[in-house]
């Protein structure tokens, strides 16, 4: 008697084409693994593209103080009056008397900075620091734009004192005072 390989060992064999019903979830389950698996290597190398940033100091995070609170715009008292700095200077024009100043040289402004007459600079009692001005010398018509960056001058009827370079380009080095115009052009610093 002829025994089949299936009967002797008594085991049953499974078609050789399984059901398409297990091809399909086979095959979607592949496909669901493989897309999920690009996406998390996606998203993983996705920080790497960028490109990478310095850290920020920790300075950084300290505001400085706006220059219209800083102490130079902040009011004064010298020789017993007391001034009151402009919060704006924006469409000031005043005419007065100019004088120049240069022995302070090396002495530090009001702002800070060491003063050198041969620069563009100025003194006022009550413009904001710092401020660019015209200065306009009415008798001769010549003018200068100048930097306000210190505090002054505290003579009677004196409306500003000037660098002794801002002086002479308008003619007032040599006799020492003259009668001007000082008009606002802009503000240098970013007062809020």
């Amino acid at each position: 008697m002829k025994m089949n390989l299936n009967q002797t060992l008594n085991c049953r064999v499974l078609p050789l084409r399984p059901e398409s019903s297990n091809i399909q979830s086979l095959f979607n389950f592949q496909s669901f693994f493989s897309i999920s698996l690009l996406i998390l290597i996606a998203v993983f190398f996705s920080g790497c593209t960028q490109p990478l940033k310095a850290p920020m100091p920790r300075t950084s995070t300290i505001k400085a103080p706006s220059p219209i609170n800083a102490p130079y715009n902040r009011s004064y008292t010298v020789r017993g009056i007391t001034y009151h700095p402009m919060r704006s200077a924006v469409g000031y024009s005043e005419r007065g008397i100019a004088s120049w100043y240069g022995s302070e040289s090396g002495n530090r402004t009001a702002m800070g900075v060491r003063f050198n007459p041969r620069e563009l600079t100025a003194a006022h009692k009550t413009l904001p620091l710092p401020t660019k001005v015209r200065v306009t010398n009415l008798r001769n018509g010549r003018s200068v734009d100048v930097v306000v960056n210190d505090r002054g001058p505290f003579k009677k009827n004196r409306l500003i004192d000037l660098s002794h370079g801002a002086a002479k380009r308008i003619g007032l080095d040599k006799q020492g005072l003259g009668k001007v115009k000082v008009e606002y052009l802009e503000t240098l610093a970013n007062n809020p």
